[in-house]
């Protein structure tokens, strides 16, 4: 979940489409949809269908999802929250850092 809401925040004033949102994340549409649905029943997403003739187009109106303002400053403070909780100890980030290091 953190991969999609992080692209959201990339351009919070950007609707994205499903399909883009799996290539970016590389989430399958089982995982992503549920997904999705549950972060706009919970107030992070909003989301419609493009207003196109889909006969001229000559294929359906595709939906898109646009982060709330509300959300983001909640986003980004869950995300980094996230990031905190697995981030290496020092110890092992100075090991890694030093010459020599295998990860």
């Amino acid at each position: 979940m953190a991969d999609v809401i992080k692209v959201f925040l990339e351009d919070p004033q950007r609707p994205r489409y499903g399909f883009e949102l799996m290539r970016l994340t590389g989430q399958p549409s089982g995982s992503l949809y549920p997904n999705l649905a549950k972060f706009e029943n919970a107030g992070w997403l909003t989301g419609g269908k493009e207003d196109i003739d889909p006969s001229a187009e000559g294929r359906p109106a595709r939906r898109w999802y646009r982060i709330t303002g509300a959300a983001v400053p909640a986003a980004r403070v869950q995300l980094d929250a996230l990031s905190e909780r697995y981030r290496p100890p020092v110890a092992v980030r100075l090991r890694l850092s030093s010459p020599g290091a295998t990860p």
